[in-house]
């Protein structure tokens, strides 16, 4: 720091001033009155003005000594000039040894812009805030924003980057101090050699960020045709694998895993051949029953009513054939050619009797043994006889049947062979009308 040289004039009066003063015990105390003011004389020079050499210096006299005296106790005007002027360079000679001592030279690198700066932070954090560096919870600094500064050291800022991180077909959100591309493929340890890159691997990564796909060489075994063929690929898809394969794909030919699917590292993908056709059929419908109570049935006897009768659709399957083997078809279209009819069944809720009179005595058992074999549902060759005790249609109907005899219960067949027993006695059964006396 340059100090400004002093006025010239704080130092031509001194020697003026620096005479030898009268002694104070030799001047004589002056008498009453004798501090009246002086005659007029001649005119003292200024402090500054040299003293005129035609005015002799006077050594008697009480005005003299009284300045004597004054001169004894105070600096003359001259050193009151240079005093501050002494003190102003002393205090700025001892504050520009503070300021330089203060001021430190550092590098500041921000992603890659470098600048030499002098400052008088004192820590890492100031500097940035002094500079308007502002950081980010992603962002990098070294040395520790805490760290002191001291002269020469070199500061490294690297603020973080969003980027979205397609690997091998996973979606990654990370954040990286890299610069570059290839720089963040390093940082995060993605194999480069052979990758596929979207992007250029030089490209700037901006503090906005990028999006990113990168796929890695992998090995893939593809089944077709009864061949066998690995291949390395950088595919995105199965489909593409498949191709650079030298496999074509036709019609419905698909492969095992979704085409569209990313090709893992070792998978093996299977071709399926596929043929389809179509095949129209007319199948049954089945019919539905319907039960009906009828109080004039015993109860436990039904009546079929309506016979049912299946209906007919026309429905059109497609076939699929799968490397050769043929799959279960599978149902597209169907249609109602014939509506089925519903069976109706006549359900009896008419209480039993007991008994006959005159015929309950009897082994009605054998009868039907030798009659039917003791099956209620028996019907004879010619289909005119039936049930336990081989019933007509027309006979079991005049004692009040309903229906057929051999739908009938065992209970209601007895009951009305002992109806037919007291109207016609054994002659009914011929053969074997004597077996009810046993």
């Amino acid at each position: 720091m340059t100090v400004p040289p002093l006025a010239s004039g704080a130092v031509n009066n001194s020697p003026q001033e620096t005479r030898e003063p009268h002694q104070t015990h030799d001047v004589p105390t002056p008498p009453y009155g004798a501090h009246r003011a002086p005659s007029p004389g001649p005119r003292r020079p200024a402090a500054h003005e040299p003293a005129p050499s035609a005015l002799p210096r006077q050594r008697s006299g009480g005005g003299r000594r009284r300045r004597a005296r004054h001169t004894g106790r105070r600096p003359g005007p001259g050193v009151r000039r240079l005093l501050p002027r002494a003190l102003i360079v002393a205090c700025l000679a001892g504050g520009t040894t503070a300021f330089v001592a203060k001021d430190k030279e550092v590098e500041l690198d921000v992603d890659g812009h470098r600048r030499t700066l002098h400052t008088f932070a004192d820590d890492v954090s100031e500097l940035l805030a002094d500079e308007g560096v502002r950081l980010g919870p992603h962002d990098m600094v070294a040395p520790d924003p805490d760290a002191p500064l001291t002269d020469g050291d070199e500061i490294a800022v690297r603020h973080g980057r969003p980027v979205r991180l397609t690997l091998d077909g996973s979606v990654h959100e990370v954040w990286t101090t890299a610069r570059t591309v290839e720089e963040m493929l390093r940082e995060l340890g993605v194999r480069g050699e052979g990758a596929y890159v979207s992007v250029p691997r030089s490209r700037p990564i901006g503090r906005a960020g990028l999006a990113l796909e990168v796929r890695t060489e992998r090995s893939v075994t593809v089944l077709a045709d009864g061949r066998t063929r690995t291949v390395r690929t950088r595919a995105a898809t199965v489909r593409e694998v498949v191709e650079e394969a030298g496999i074509t794909l036709r019609g419905q030919d698909t492969t095992s895993v979704p085409p569209d699917s990313f090709p893992r590292d070792g998978q093996t993908v299977t071709v399926l051949r596929i043929t389809r056709s179509r095949e129209v059929r007319e199948e049954p419908i089945p019919f539905t029953v319907r039960r009906v109570p009828d109080p004039s049935l015993f109860t436990g006897t039904e009546v079929v009513e309506q016979p049912g009768e299946p209906g007919v659709r026309r429905a059109t399957y497609v076939l699929r054939t799968v490397n050769g083997v043929r799959q279960r078809p599978r149902l597209v279209t169907s249609e109602v050619v014939r509506e089925p009819r519903t069976r109706i069944v006549k359900v009896g809720t008419r209480p039993r009797p007991r008994s006959v009179r005159g015929a309950d005595h009897l082994n009605w058992k054998a009868l039907a043994q030798c009659e039917s074999g003791g099956r209620p549902d028996a019907v004879d060759p010619s289909g005119t006889y039936g049930g336990l005790y081989q019933f007509d249609t027309e006979t079991w109907r005049r004692l009040g049947g309903r229906g057929r005899p051999q739908d009938a219960s065992p209970e209601e067949q007895t009951y009305r062979a002992k109806l037919l027993y007291v109207r016609r006695g054994t002659s009914p059964w011929p053969h074997c009308g004597n077996r009810l006396h046993t």
